[in-house]
């Protein structure tokens, strides 16, 4: 499935049989061209505290505590595989939260917003570069620019997000413009990925909510991703604190099949 373009593998693993500690076959699943290919892994797991569990695997093998695009492809999963309702709960590494089918979508409550620094610098590339910081369930540095397109997140992405005032954990990489005062446009290097990719739930989140506290957008926020899909970020704003953050966009399939797991951990498939 695909979230405007962030494209991910979702297993129904209500019997909890998938391999978690096999990391060397989940990077191969993850492989464009050794696997199936996708920026990350999702299990659908039964809950006793919620409708449903989803965890989250970067296509380096490593869990994650949550990802923005991936539960809304999670939540449609699970509707369609009435394991949920049109409204449901779900338990994540960043606590559990809900989730709705609408017209426009899915719609989900994203986690508190934590962490947050306005308006400071860092050093890299030889250049002094203001940015904000904010947790939206993971870590985002938020970048301003008058012009997206211009950006070398290739090159300033790995720097960023390797940073040494973002040790140990890293961070993943945002870049904005503003567009209109309900607005703006987005690009996310993401960890864990280590590239561009072309939609990031929790980056468009973090940019929405950055922009929002820096008095350039007023919610609901309309952030136009790299894939050019259209997302819409909601919030309440009490003077510096963030409520109530929303993140409403497409969840669409791309295929089904069947994937086989042998003893030397190669992939055979039948689609």
């Amino acid at each position: 499935m695909h979230g405007a373009g962030n494209d991910f593998i979702l297993v129904d693993d209500r019997s909890a049989q998938f391999p978690v500690t096999d990391q060397r076959w989940m990077r191969q699943l993850c492989s464009l061209h050794a696997g199936v290919g996708a920026e990350g892994l999702i299990l659908l797991q039964s809950s006793d505290k919620a409708s449903f569990c989803m965890r989250f695997f970067n296509p380096d093998g490593l869990e994650a505590e949550m990802c923005g695009n991936g539960i809304r492809c999670a939540a449609r999963l699970a509707h369609d595989l009435e394991i949920a309702g049109k409204e449901m709960t779900i338990k994540t590494g960043a606590g559990v939260l809900s989730a709705a089918m609408t017209k426009n979508g899915v719609r989900v409550a994203m986690p508190a917003v934590s962490g947050i620094r306005l308006n400071f610098t860092v050093q890299a590339d030889g250049q002094a570069i203001v940015c904000s910081f904010i947790n939206t369930g993971v870590p985002h540095l938020v970048v301003e620019t008058g012009n997206l397109e211009a950006v070398d997140l290739q090159r300033l992405g790995p720097l960023l997000r390797r940073h040494e005032a973002f040790a140990p954990a890293g961070t993943n990489v945002d870049y904005l413009s503003v567009t209109g005062a309900h607005s703006l446009s987005a690009r996310t290097y993401e960890r864990g990925v280590e590239a561009e990719t072309l939609a990031c739930g929790t980056g468009i989140t973090a940019c929405a909510v950055i922009a929002g506290l820096l008095n350039k957008v007023t919610p609901p926020v309309q952030v136009t991703c790299r894939h050019g899909d259209t997302l819409e970020v909601d919030f309440k704003r009490n003077g510096e604190r963030v409520e109530n953050v929303t993140l409403t966009g497409p969840a669409e399939y791309v295929f089904q099949g069947e994937i086989t797991r042998s003893q030397e951990s190669e992939i055979s498939s039948q689609n």
